[in-house]
């Protein structure tokens, strides 16, 4: 079994957000799960977020959602593989 997961690291949360979301809206369909984590609750929030993305699809397609993501100023993607060890 292989695995795909995204990892994003976005640096300015507040200014960022809303266009990594547009752009994982549109891509949507390859995306099976989703957890974004930042640290703080209320008046406190952080300004940095970590979206880990499980995908599907295409190699060329979530090479595609990477580069996209990682086009945004303050954001940086990193596509992972992993498969199991009897592979």
């Amino acid at each position: 079994m292989e695995k795909t997961l995204l990892l994003v690291l976005i640096g300015k949360r507040q200014e960022a957000a809303v266009n990594v979301q547009k752009i994982l809206t549109g891509w949507g369909c390859i995306i099976k799960t989703r957890l974004g984590i930042h640290d703080g609750i209320l008046d406190k929030c952080s300004d940095e977020g970590l979206l880990i993305l499980e995908l599907y699809g295409t190699k060329e397609q979530k090479d595609e959602l990477a580069r996209k993501i990682a086009v945004i100023p303050g954001v940086t993607s990193q596509l992972v593989n992993l498969s199991s060890p009897s592979e």
